[in-house]
């Protein structure tokens, strides 16, 4: 768009709104993607109004091109993003046109902006391309923020932001009647950035249209490319960019009382002191940071929701939501989750140095956990060691080092990866590493890890491929491993057709999955795949953001006999060993629906039925999983997040072995920018049938711990289980919060009905903390 057009846009939008006036024009879609913003001094309004003069010597941002669902078109909306810096923080200012439909703009609370329109500010400072920081604003100026770091966990490719990281900085935005427009403040005391007098950055601005369902970026960028980091623009030339000291203080006091049945009946409380703590942030260097803390707390953070187990044999991942851990975790990614700091439960003080220094990403922690989570007494002890190296444009290269100690007890683990970048589309992530333990008298040697992930990130065709092993003798105690003692391999082509312009099919991608895991030893020996999987899948992408995929499954299990160790069989006369089938074979289909972010609604389910493994018994069952949600919005400040799953096993004779339903309510109301209500239910309820030799004799199955000597029957249950949190919270920026909340759970046996659920335990708990900036 030219400056004169740009000029009569303002004329025509109304009092308030800048001019084009000094601005230089950089477009997108022209490849015109370096860029040099004015340095100016000059003091502005935060208050979403691009009025002052100082706006039209900006530098002025726009050509944006569509990324998603189909990439090198030139967007349908159009946007304009301008930017300037002074001497302590970087400026934008953007208008989002939009004469295609509404405009969809909520009053959330942070981060929780996923449903509405936004932009969305990538900045990477060290311009590495392989880390950005996000600064995600909506329409009413609500923020979002995190990190968009590629590679670092170990997948081929990543164009998705982790926003678990918070960042303080300013933003104020107004829906106009020809779109919206935001001002965006990011203080330069808020960020890392590389040393030096003069620096260049990486930027690139991406728009979320949601009436179309449609991400558009700023830069040309393509989806079949192996990096969309290194697609970036620059900001260059940035000068004399000043932080001042760097040191945050945020004392924190909390107060709680937990509730249980009393002895003698009744109900007590259990009301400690208020507890006092600290946490610090000193910015060392303008690219390195000290965080420390001191009796933590993380009273704030929503109860876990509720995960369906589907194979016994894999553990469960729950990811962190403390913000101490939370704050530069990009910095201690790795492959296979060598370091997951949920393992320390309960820190009475940790501390961690951060940052990038001469190519290098450090992640350095240190935490003493409290002895209640020690099996010996003692306070574990753990220390967390992460460093990654760029190499060339793309590439890095890093180890990992983790130990924890716990008097004479001791986990090791030592670890050495590398992603390889080249040709554009090509991606190489692999991992070597071993863990030595010691304790309980025994020392088990170093024991191997090992990931090879190779892909072809094509626009049409792409190939992804994994070879991974875990010996059986592994340990990561301050890490999170799925399953041990497996070698898994997986094999994923995939095509990709486009459709024209305006077609009702906007992009349809065909994948075959060809998946094979052994048990360690028996890959060793040569042995066939115990789990043979064969997937053939189809995802279209409709116009207006509809997405619907289905999968056809055929897969091969073979007994694992490992499970049923304890489980015999009463033949009426005798106790004999369980024996399960040699192999189980399963034809299923899998169907997803996810529809667009409608202004007030949007839902999505995923259904799995067919014929499956029985792990309750080891038979052939009929199944049916579904996973289903819907987030109603009725107004700009209130939200009903509704979630249910249900897993459902039948025997071949259809009578029920195992079901488990899991309905979640969530309701927030957002009184004000900084302050929220919310109010969160979730009941479990599980059913499980007397077990029985279901593939073969049909009879009782025991469970036989210490041999056939001492055994019971495996009889069935059905249970309720009731969880709800109540909170509300004022929370003007991160670190300054106050909170007051409530948890109760309640439970009944043998029944699901709500009217015989009975507290089981509760609690109330506040939590007062302020954000001091030096």
């Amino acid at each position: 768009m030219t400056g004169a057009a740009l000029a009569l846009l303002g004329l025509l939008a109304g009092p308030g709104t800048w001019q084009a006036g000094e601005n230089a024009i950089y477009n997108g879609r022209r490849n015109e993607i370096a860029v040099r913003p004015p340095r100016l001094t000059a003091e502005v309004r935060l208050d979403g109004e691009l009025s002052e003069p100082v706006w039209g010597q900006a530098a002025l941002l726009t050509g944006f091109s569509q990324y998603r669902p189909v990439d090198g078109l030139a967007a349908d909306d159009s946007t304009e993003v301008l930017v300037w810096y002074s001497e302590h923080e970087i400026h934008f200012g953007i208008r989002a046109f939009e004469q295609h439909g509404a405009v969809n703009a909520t009053l959330a609370d942070r981060d929780r902006i996923a449903a509405d329109d936004y932009v969305m500010i990538l900045l990477d400072t060290f311009n590495d391309r392989r880390r950005a920081l996000a600064f995600l604003v909506n329409p009413y100026g609500v923020q979002g923020d995190g990190v968009l770091a590629e590679g670092s966990s170990g997948k081929s490719s990543d164009d998705s932001v982790d926003s678990s990281p918070d960042f303080v900085f300013d933003s104020r935005g107004h829906i106009t009647p020809w779109g919206y427009e935001i001002e965006i403040r990011i203080p330069f005391k808020s960020i890392r950035y590389q040393a030096g007098h003069v620096q260049t950055w990486g930027i690139n601005i991406v728009r979320q249209v949601q009436h179309s369902g449609h991400l558009q970026t700023w830069t040309p960028a393509r989806r079949g490319r192996a990096s969309f980091l290194a697609q970036s623009g620059t900001l260059d030339a940035l000068t004399d960019l000043r932080r001042g000291l760097v040191l945050d203080v945020n004392p924190v006091s909390t107060a709680r009382a937990d509730g249980a049945a009393a002895h003698a009946g009744g109900w007590d409380y259990d009301a400690d002191r208020p507890e006092a703590g600290v946490n610090l942030r000193w910015g060392v260097t303008a690219n390195l940071t000290m965080n420390g803390t001191v009796n933590p707390d993380f009273s704030q953070i929503e109860s876990d929701v509720s995960q369906l187990s589907y194979d016994p044999r894999q553990a469960l991942f729950f990811a962190e939501k403390r913000p101490f851990f939370l704050e530069a975790s990009e910095n201690f990614a790795t492959p296979n989750s060598l370091i997951y700091t949920r393992r320390i439960a309960a820190p009475v003080a940790a501390a961690k140095f951060t940052g990038k220094a001469s190519g290098f990403d450090v992640g350095l922690l240190s935490a003493v956990d409290d002895d209640a989570a020690s099996m010996t007494g003692d306070h574990p002890v753990y220390n967390l060691l992460r460093l990654r190296r760029d190499i060339g444009t793309s590439s890095t290269a890093g180890i990992v080092y983790t130990d924890r100690v716990e008097g004479d007890r001791s986990n090791r683990v030592a670890a050495a990866d590398a992603r390889l970048v080249f040709g554009g589309l090509y991606s190489v992530q692999l991992q070597a590493g071993a863990s030595f333990t010691h304790g309980n008298g025994r020392t088990e040697d170093w024991r191997p890890i090992f990931t090879l992930n190779a892909s072809r990130r094509g626009r049409r065709f792409g190939l992804t491929t994994l070879f991974e092993g875990t010996h059986d003798e592994f340990r990561a105690a301050s890490g999170f491993v799925t399953r041990t003692g497996i070698v898994h391999a997986n094999v994923r082509p995939s095509v990709t057709v486009y459709g024209e312009s305006g077609a009702f099919v906007e992009s349809s991608t065909t994948s075959l999955t060809l998946d094979g895991t052994w048990l360690y030893d028996r890959f060793m020996n040569g042995a066939p795949a115990d789990d043979q999987k064969l997937h053939l899948a189809n995802t279209l992408s409709l116009r207006g953001g509809w997405r619907v995929s289905g999968t056809l499954i055929l897969e091969s299990f073979k007994y694992p006999a490992e499970l049923y160790r304890d489980y015999w069989v009463d033949t009426g006369t005798d106790t004999v060993p369980y024996t399960g089938i040699d192999r189980i074979t399963n034809y299923d289909a899998m169907v997803n629906l996810t529809s667009p972010q409608f202004s007030t609604f949007s839902t999505s389910a995923l259904i799995i039925f067919g014929r499956d493994e029985n792990f309750f018994e080891w038979a052939p069952a009929w199944i049916a999983l579904t996973s289903a949600s819907a987030l109603w919005r009725p107004t700009d400040r209130l939200r009903l997040d509704a979630r249910y799953a249900l897993q459902g096993y039948w025997r071949t004779d259809w009578s029920g072995v195992g079901v488990r339903h899991i309905p979640r309510l969530k309701l927030e109301y957002q009184v004000s920018r900084p302050v929220f209500v919310r109010l969160v239910g979730e009941y479990d309820m599980d059913f499980q049938d007397d077990l029985r030799d279901a593939s073969r004799t049909e009879r009782p199955v025991l469970y036989c711990q210490a041999g056939p000597t001492a055994c019971r029957r495996s009889l069935g249950y059905r249970r309720g289980r009731f969880r709800t949190d109540a909170l509300f919270s004022y929370q003007p920026t991160p670190g300054t919060v106050f909170f007051a909340g409530y948890g109760a759970s309640m439970g009944a046996d043998d029944t699901f009905s709500p009217g015989s659920l009975r507290r089981s335990a509760d609690g109330f708990f506040l939590k007062l903390s302020y954000l001091f900036r030096m």
